[in-house]
């Protein structure tokens, strides 16, 4: 110890701490990935939750929903996943979450698929192309009585960011990181 009668200075060797703060950011690095899908993990169950109250028609919504890790958006310290429906197996998919406006009478077919009802004497021609005339397409399918009708939005993804839900998944988050980092000890 040295100094004026004011001050001192002591010197200490940081090496071990150091040494102890790079394994730290090694940890830390090594747990972002599985903090963020943990996060992912709670949206998930949320929309999983939410199509599960709208009913279920034939459940390929259900059966849609997905989680994923992005590798295009993520990096060694930003992790992205994506939580939403495939829309290939359910392509009514933005109809729920949305609504829409319905403008012809519909039937279950054989397979489960809700169909638009075709008028007799269309049977057997070629149903009209996606961007055909509103004409076109009125004089194919049966049009509902009483005209077009909006269907209510059942949204089941947007819901999903309350903030109820929100601070579920950072609470996943800081558990799923003290526990990379410093064992199995739970964030309080």
């Amino acid at each position: 110890m040295s100094g004026g009668a004011n001050s001192f200075s002591i010197k200490v060797d940081t090496a071990s701490l150091d040494s102890w703060l790079t394994s730290m950011d090694e940890r830390v690095d090594e747990a972002v990935r599985p903090a963020a899908q943990a996060m992912a993990q709670v949206f998930y169950d949320e929309v999983k939750r939410n199509v599960g109250k709208i009913g279920r028609v034939t459940g390929n919504l259900e059966s849609s929903i997905y989680q994923a890790f992005s590798k295009d958006n993520s990096s060694q310290t930003r992790v992205t996943y994506h939580v939403s429906w495939n829309h290939k197996k359910a392509p009514h998919g933005h109809l729920v979450e949305y609504g829409y406006m319905r403008r012809y009478q519909m039937y279950l077919d054989g397979q489960g698929n809700v169909r638009p009802m075709v008028r007799p004497g269309m049977d057997g021609q070629s149903r009209p192309k996606r961007r055909a005339s509103q004409a076109e397409k009125d004089a194919y399918y049966v049009p509902l009585p009483g005209g077009p009708k909006q269907v209510a939005a059942r949204p089941f993804v947007r819901p999903a960011m309350n903030s109820s839900t929100i601070e579920m998944a950072i609470a996943a988050a800081q558990n799923k990181l003290v526990s990379y980092i410093f064992g199995d000890a739970q964030w309080n």
